[in-house]
């Protein structure tokens, strides 16, 4: 029997199951994650992840970004295709889209109606484990695509690879992000542990794209490349990259591909992206090899449009505000350091707030040289770090610190603290990101709206 559900019904529905985003440390093992009770929800659903041009990403760094860049090349293309990427900012519609376009909250909740008896049968006889959130989320994207009849879809993982929910899917091209050190609780305390994970995506047939990667990184990918039987791109090696110029809205690079050299300007700042470009490229190039129609104009037009946010994202210029999940100490390295690259400021003001499963001491001592003061808050996701966690970590890295009860008061207390040359960034975690910038967003509402009645006669009179 199909249920009948809104879209608020759907979320509370989703919000119901397990829910491993919001619980860090669950084991990574077959006991929590087992792709069997995946396999078997997507039987039961017609198998509708089967069928399309398939790029499956993993990595811990630049995933969405790289998603983001090749959905909008094969948009560009004139293919119809599917995005699916996660966390999500604000709605869970975004975590799916079609042609740029999220999924619509009639959409989700019909699909949510009708994949939820399929989900209740499978926990009611849990021989592998019950259904978790992201799971089913999963499982509605891959019935989206299908619905859709997009022609290709692209898949970034979920956290490692292995046993993540996406890890269903057949690829055409594997792509392997920059491997760090992240969710070592769950993922393993090692480069080569955690880079088994996410190559663990990879499957005969298809074609690896990787980042440059620490050695014992690369050395797994290529032992797994080789095991499989597959072609191995190496981003840095056989794709190349040049910074030729960029301001506070596009960046000009140059990619040097296997087939050609390609003049690339995008909305994305940042250095991380360039290699995030590279990867983006060489997957488009591969595709182009097995028969896709994909032209180089295709390509440049969709790096101009891409859109990926909170990605080292500028929202205001005076005094400069920056947003960025930066959620690790690589990744708080690779912003400090393109922000030093490619800007001027005075002083530095941080926002900060985590997850509470994170490296903050790699991170405070990341942002020690960088930081004139860090206002410490906590996002409002259930696995933010508290404040009370967090505050001594960078005092003793020798940081100023300032508190904020949540992050509007935060945003406000750094805005009064920086002037007009001043750069103010936004960083420790997608979900204060996204806070972040839902209360920016409320402050341009409340700046742009008319004055009221009393005001405007207040104003005529001075003029009259």
């Amino acid at each position: 029997m199909q249920f009948a559900m809104n879209y608020t019904q759907a979320v509370k529905y989703l919000q119901s199951l397990e829910d491993y985003e919001k619980s860090p440390g669950v084991a990574y093992n077959a006991a929590n994650y087992d792709l069997r009770r995946m396999e078997i929800l997507l039987d039961r659903l017609g198998n509708p992840h089967k069928g399309r041009k398939t790029i499956h990403i993993a990595g811990t760094k630049g995933k969405g970004s790289t998603a983001a860049m090749i959905s909008s090349v094969l948009f560009s293309a004139g293919y119809r295709t599917g995005l699916f990427t996660s966390p999500h900012l604000v709605s869970w519609q975004e975590r799916i889209a079609i042609n740029g376009q999220p999924l619509s909250q009639k959409n989700f909740a019909r699909l949510m109606a009708l994949i939820a008896p399929h989900v209740n049968a499978v926990n009611r006889e849990p021989r592998f484990g019950k259904l978790t959130t992201f799971e089913v989320v999963t499982a509605l994207a891959f019935l989206y695509f299908c619905e859709k009849n997009a022609e290709f879809q692209v898949i970034e993982t979920g956290m490692g690879g292995r046993l993540d929910a996406t890890n269903a899917v057949d690829p055409d091209i594997c792509i392997i992000t920059s491997v760090s050190l992240d969710h070592t609780q769950v993922l393993g305390d090692t480069l080569a542990k955690i880079a088994g994970e996410k190559a663990g995506i990879i499957k005969p047939g298809c074609v690896v794209v990787s980042a440059p990667q620490r050695p014992e990184a690369m050395r797994v990918i290529k032992d797994k490349c080789m095991r499989s039987g597959v072609e191995l791109i190496r981003a840095g090696a056989d794709i190349t990259w040049e910074f030729l110029e960029s301001d506070l809205k596009m960046q000009h690079i140059r990619v040097q591909g296997k087939q050609q050299t390609y003049d690339l300007k995008m909305p994305l700042l940042g250095d991380f992206q360039m290699e995030n470009a590279a990867m983006a490229v060489a997957a488009a190039e591969v595709l182009q090899k097995r028969g896709s129609n994909i032209k180089c104009t295709d390509i440049v037009r969709g790096f101009w449009r891409v859109k990926w946010p909170a990605r080292m994202q500028i929202l205001k210029t005076s005094p400069l505000l920056i947003v960025d999940g930066a959620h690790n100490s690589y990744s708080i390295g690779k912003i400090t350091g393109s922000i030093n690259d490619h800007m001027s400021y005075k002083k530095a003001v941080v926002i900060f707030g985590c997850s509470r499963d994170k490296d903050v001491r790699g991170m405070a001592v990341g942002l020690s040289g960088f930081a004139y003061c860090v206002i410490i808050t906590g996002s409002s996701h259930p696995r933010a770090a508290g404040i009370g966690q967090l505050k001594p970590v960078f005092e003793k890295a020798g940081l100023a610190v300032k508190i904020a009860p949540n992050p509007a008061k935060a945003l406000s207390t750094a805005l009064s603290m920086a002037g007009p040359g001043d750069l103010i960034l936004a960083t420790g975690s997608l979900f204060l990101a996204a806070d972040i910038l839902k209360e920016f967003k409320k402050e341009r509402k409340v700046g742009m709206r008319p004055p009221s009645a009393a005001k405007r006669r207040s104003r005529q009179r001075v003029q009259d």
